[in-house]
């Protein structure tokens, strides 16, 4: 090109041949990365490059990226030599199922995932665009935390991170997937977000790595014994989800993003059933023993109930004796809060408040009605229980059952006693519809223990106590633990044939959609912690 033509071309502004090969150049350079070497050890790893990540979440052709010429303007230590496109996070939007999602995915080949100023500026952005659009997002987490050559800019990119996790909360869904090592601020914010995916081996999340760990305590752990996904799955609560590998993972989010509506503004996505409405479920009868202490599996209940008996379990392996969880009801979305008597026979304790408290919250929060299905023997006792703070803990699910406005409808299968009855949705706390099974017992406590407080002087003084006891017990079960002593009470509406407990779920849910609950005007409330 000639002198006079650069002249007219900048004159004129006219785009060239040149320019655009330019372009190309630019883009394949940003889109393949670091090269093949670094894609080889990411691979060696286990481990998905991040443009690998995101084609598998998203619809395929529908991924548009946002800034992918974005490179850090950060100096010394090197740096200055060292200036990728990307800066290490992939970020833009596409679609799930034709439905629009944000997404941003840290590249571990570039810096190790770390975030800078600029790799913090780009996922800012995202979360920006995606609460203004009213979509969810979902982050694809492989970062080693903060980039220490940035120094404090690196801290201030989390700080921004983390308020728009807050700002986000209970308006768009967020859905954190962690794919490798997360340390430090990487892991605080996925703790804001609503879900937590894991790969088992390859992901990990500490606040403080092994080394300092063993330094500071002289413990010796690895990375997975500190942070791994099985860790966080049944320990500490943190993963409500874990997989054996990404592509299942990935799919799994695919499959949670079509249970849940795009924003708070919105129902889940309707996705009509073959499941007839009136099925009648008599397998109940077999399923749920009528002996109040024989245990059974709660999850075949759930199956029984619920369309084609596919349901997405939240928290699967983290206080397993409660059971929450997903699934459709004529095509609708409803959340299910269950006691789990193969388990602690169904006891709440501090892990299963906290689990079902928060579960709640996120139905309340995303337009879910709530189905409770209570079997519970009471709170569980202890002095770990009481000095752990079950009080504090347990008020923690009331809270959320309390100030829920969605549609909630709770059924008393067998037992349900003191003041777990009362927190697991009764109607005194707010249920719009409670319903029992012939065979429930609603009582303060079981009828042995009432005997024992209420006539132990007449059984401490009788000739025969153990004979004494049984009369007692006896009399108390027919006097106030019948089934119909709450129905006769207005305690619960109904007692209903086990069979039809799909069809009358399916009935009130229908009768509850236009619902409306307005909640005391307040900036917001101070729930216990």
């Amino acid at each position: 090109m000639s002198v006079t033509d650069d002249v007219t071309h900048a004159v004129t502004g006219e785009l060239t041949g040149e320019d655009l090969a330019g372009l190309a150049r630019i883009r394949q350079e940003a889109e393949a990365g670091p090269g093949e070497q670094a894609t080889r050890a990411q691979h060696a790893r286990g481990k998905l490059t991040a443009r690998e990540r995101i084609a598998l979440l998203l619809d395929p052709g529908s991924f548009q990226e946002v800034e992918q010429l974005r490179r850090h303007r950060a100096s010394g230590f090197g740096l200055e030599h060292r200036r990728p496109y990307t800066d290490g996070v992939i970020t833009g939007w596409g679609t799930v199922d034709g439905r629009t999602v944000f997404v941003y995915a840290h590249d571990f080949r570039i810096f190790g995932g770390s975030l800078g100023e600029a790799h913090a500026a780009k996922i800012h952005k995202i979360m920006d665009m995606a609460l203004s659009a009213g979509a969810p997002l979902v982050s694809l987490n492989d970062g080693a935390g903060a980039r220490i050559q940035e120094g404090v800019s690196a801290l201030a990119g989390y700080g921004g991170i983390f308020r728009r996790n807050t700002r986000a909360s209970g308006v768009i869904p967020q859905i954190s997937v962690m794919l490798g090592p997360c340390a430090g601020g990487a892991a605080y914010s996925p703790a804001l977000t609503d879900f937590v995916f894991m790969v088992r081996e390859t992901a990990q999340m500490f606040i403080t790595g092994p080394d300092v760990v063993s330094a500071v305590t002289g413990a010796q752990l690895t990375q997975n014994a500190l942070g791994g996904a099985d860790v966080h799955a049944t320990t500490s609560g943190v993963a409500h989800f874990v997989y054996e590998d990404e592509e299942t993972c990935l799919a799994e989010v695919r499959y949670l993003l079509s249970l849940l509506p795009s924003n708070n503004r919105q129902n889940p996505p309707v996705h009509p059933s073959d499941d007839p409405a009136d099925r009648v479920a008599s397998t109940l009868y077999d399923l749920v023993p009528q002996d109040g202490n024989q245990p059974y599996d709660m999850h075949k209940v759930i199956e029984e109930l619920v369309d084609d008996g596919d349901w997405l379990e939240v928290h699967e392996r983290w206080a397993r004796n409660i059971v929450c969880g997903l699934a459709r009801l004529d095509g609708r979305v409803v959340g299910i809060v269950a006691n789990q008597p193969q388990t602690l026979a169904g006891v709440l304790d501090i892990s299963a408040s906290e689990k079902a408290g928060r579960f709640v919250t996120m139905c309340d929060a995303f337009n879910i009605p709530i189905v409770t299905l209570l079997d519970v023997p009471g709170f569980l006792p202890g002095a770990d229980q009481e000095h752990g703070g079950i009080i504090r803990h347990g008020a923690k699910l009331l809270y959320a059952y309390c100030n829920a406005t969605v549609p909630r409808v709770s059924i008393v299968l067998r037992k349900a006693y003191g003041g777990a009855y009362i927190v697991l949705d009764s109607q005194s706390i707010g249920a719009d519809l409670t319903f029992a099974w012939p065979s429930n017992e609603i009582a303060v406590m079981g009828a042995e223990g009432a005997a024992n407080v209420i006539f132990r002087r007449e059984i401490a003084a009788a000739d025969d106590p153990e004979a004494k006891r049984a009369e007692m017990v006896k009399q108390y079960k027919s006097e106030l633990m019948h089934p119909y002593y709450a129905a006769e009470r207005g305690l619960v509406d109904d007692v209903i044939d086990p069979a039809q407990t799909r069809e009358i779920l399916i009935r009130s849910l229908a009768m509850l959609r236009t619902k409306h609950a307005d909640l005391p005007s307040r900036k917001h409330g101070n729930p216990p912690q």
